[in-house]
């Protein structure tokens, strides 16, 4: 009720919030939309998915992800596969929450106001030293865009239904006792064995390579031997911080700015104040009786708190005994807020007020008088926002400066370099891919690459490198269009590759031979000796031990148990190309532990997933879904 309050004094509801934001949702911020003619980017069973709604998701993913790739992400962003690929993955994380929405109303899931109040409570988000805070919860939701407490518990109650619905699906698995038994004994078993390796060098000095057969593996396999498209560029740079390093604020400029200003240094009142809400209900008259009486008893010493908790239809505020915490004026219906702001000592209590949502009894608890900061306490805050503003008055003339010289002169930098007093440098050997600072940026690469800069030879517009920081603008300096390096620059490359080719395969052939000997029980000791080899026993082996090289123990753990008479054995290449052939003597099953509570919880969780991941390829398979999303969307920066 608190928040319909607070909804009077800015009308209805304007926007609603669609979208799944994972564990810390109201940071991470969402979109609206409105009814609007937008093409959808997906139908699901009639129902449309907004292109405006896949753009603020995909803008989100975005965000999220340069937060967490810094400025690697910029790399992935001027891969347009990798960004195409997040944008359809996108879109797929839409339709399915539309689907769990869509069936959580068919099986008529619904979410309680209760709930909804129990869970805005227990939100970390919301919590002032562990403990609800209004105030933070309306500061919280307002930056995630949810203007209206009452759009966020539509958003929640939307949420919180798919969620339900999604723990159903999951909650029906488990993991038995015998399950995480067996487990156990696969993880912790051990396995003895012997292996023997037969190198490939040996066979280095047999394998003769023929120009033809250069030729041949040169010409099947070019792209090895592909070399990107690259350019340099001149370039010129505005820098805000090097602006920064030359401004001057006179003292006098920072006590002008103070005294202009002391509104943004000086708290506004404010009042904090509890209320009890009788509702108009269907009959207006009795509630205004209610609420007289009400007064009455408040007015003869009863205790305001109690009565608010037992009759105030504020459920939120009245479990705090009708508290409302602090609140500046014109944050209330107006009547309401009039009231408040007219009692002026602790304790006092109101009339019966009448509002849009019913009649209340106010109750004054706090009053927060305005405070205004001292100029020494504030001095150096001026001070670096007057040079920052003046560094950025700078910035701006000189990068129009900048823009409007390179372009009435766009066969040079010179004359742009001038204005802005910068030096003109050149850039290493660039490509659409990975490139260091400055040149990690997309946006940088995008105009080094452009007709502009390549087919024209002109001067690039001005692009911002950093925001409000940085700008640059570039011109060609050198290209090299992507080729194939000559057959004669990668011959030697070519033969060494084939040389090692041969061995290995050298070395595969005389594994084969040991190994066909091994399991029909012949006697291998002069072919070991030939190939170089010998077998080394390894005791109790671990899946994922460091014993043994990897490829031996991968090797060694697909192996069948051997059997009395039979030779359980098989040969695997090694990362140099090498061939070992690795024999299982025996095998150790892993003790049964006692029952491991993580151990089920991972085991119940990979089920859960499992099985949630099959109900939505389920829902998928019996729904009309047309995606409108095209498939060579250019990534959006």
């Amino acid at each position: 009720m608190l928040e319909r309050i607070r909804e009077g004094s800015s009308g209805v509801t304007a926007k609603v919030i669609l979208g799944l934001v994972i564990a810390t949702f109201v940071f991470a911020g969402v979109g609206s939309y409105t009814n609007s003619v937008d093409t959808s980017a997906a139908t699901v069973n009639d129902e449309k998915i907004s292109q405006q709604e896949f753009e603020s998701a995909y803008q989100n993913q975005r965000a999220r992800m340069e937060q967490q790739y810094g400025e690697m992400f910029a790399q992935l962003a001027a891969n347009d596969v990798y960004m195409q690929s997040m944008r359809s993955n996108v879109l797929e994380n839409l339709i399915n929450e539309e689907l769990l929405d869509q069936n959580a109303r068919e099986l008529n899931i619904r979410i309680s106001d209760q709930q909804i109040k129990e869970a805005i409570y227990a939100m970390a988000e919301f919590q002032v030293d562990g403990v609800f805070n209004n105030d933070r919860y309306l500061m919280v939701i307002n930056q995630a865009g949810f203007y209206q407490p009452s759009t966020f518990r539509d958003y929640l109650r939307t949420d919180m239904a798919r969620r339900q619905l999604m723990q159903s699906v999951m909650a029906t698995e488990f993991s038995l006792p015998y399950q995480q038994e067996l487990s156990v004994k696969l993880t912790n078993q051990t396995r003895s064995i012997r292996y023997a390796t037969v190198s490939a060098k040996q066979f280095v000095v047999n394998s003769e390579i023929t120009d033809a057969e250069i030729n041949e593996y040169y010409q099947a396999n070019q792209n090895r031997f592909a070399t990107q498209e690259q350019v340099k560029v001149e370039y010129i740079s505005l820098d805000i911080a090097n602006i920064s390093k030359d401004v001057v604020v006179e003292a006098a400029e920072v006590q002008a700015y103070y005294d202009n200003n002391m509104d943004a240094y000086s708290t506004t009142e404010r009042r904090r104040a509890s209320h009890i809400l009788i509702e108009f209900a269907d009959d207006e008259a009795a509630a205004q009786q209610q609420a007289k009486e009400l007064l009455a008893k408040v007015q003869a010493g009863e205790d305001f708190a109690a009565l608010a908790k037992e009759f105030s239809a504020d459920s939120f505020s009245g479990e705090n005994g009708g508290d409302l915490d602090w609140f500046e004026q014109g944050a209330m219906d107006v009547e309401f807020d009039k009231a408040t702001f007219a009692l002026t000592l602790e304790n006092n209590i109101s009339d019966v007020v009448k509002s849009d949502f019913g009649f209340h009894i106010i109750k004054l608890t706090d009053l927060e008088a305005v405070k205004t900061k001292q100029f020494i306490e504030v001095k150096d805050e001026i001070l670096t926002q007057l040079s920052n503003d003046k560094a950025l008055e700078i910035y701006y003339d000189l990068q129009t400066q900048m823009a409007e010289i390179a372009f009435e002169s766009p066969d040079s930098l010179d004359d742009a370099a001038a204005v802005i007093n910068a030096e003109i440098k050149t850039s290493d050997w660039l490509t659409r891919g990975s490139n260091s600072a400055p040149f990690n940026n997309g946006n940088v690469i995008d105009v080094a690459f452009s007709d502009v800069v390549l087919l024209d030879k002109m001067n690039s517009d001005v692009v911002e490198v950093v925001g409000d920081a940085q700008a640059m603008v570039v011109r060609l300096a050198e290209h090299k269009e992507a080729s194939t390096k000559p057959l004669i620059d990668v011959s030697a490359q070519i033969k060494t590759q084939l040389v090692n080719d041969k061995a290995s395969l050298a070395a595969q052939a005389a594994s084969d031979a040991l190994l066909a000997k091994l399991i029909a029980g012949e006697d291998t000791t002069t072919d070991l000796a030939t190939a170089g080899a010998e077998f080394v026993t390894a005791q109790n082996i671990a899946r994922n031990g460091s014993d043994v090289a990897n490829n031996i123990a991968r090797q060694a753990f697909t192996l069948a148990h051997p059997v009395d008479g039979q030779v359980s054995a098989a040969n695997t290449v090694m990362a140099n190309g090498d061939y070992a052939i690795v024999e299982l003597i025996s095998v150790v099953e892993g003790a049964a532990a006692e029952a491991d509570a993580n151990l089920a919880q991972q085991q119940t969780m990979a089920l859960s997933q499992s099985a949630f991941e099959g109900y939505i390829s389920n829902l998928k398979a019996n729904a009309e879904i047309s995606r409108n999303l095209p498939t060579n969307a250019a990534p959006q920066f």
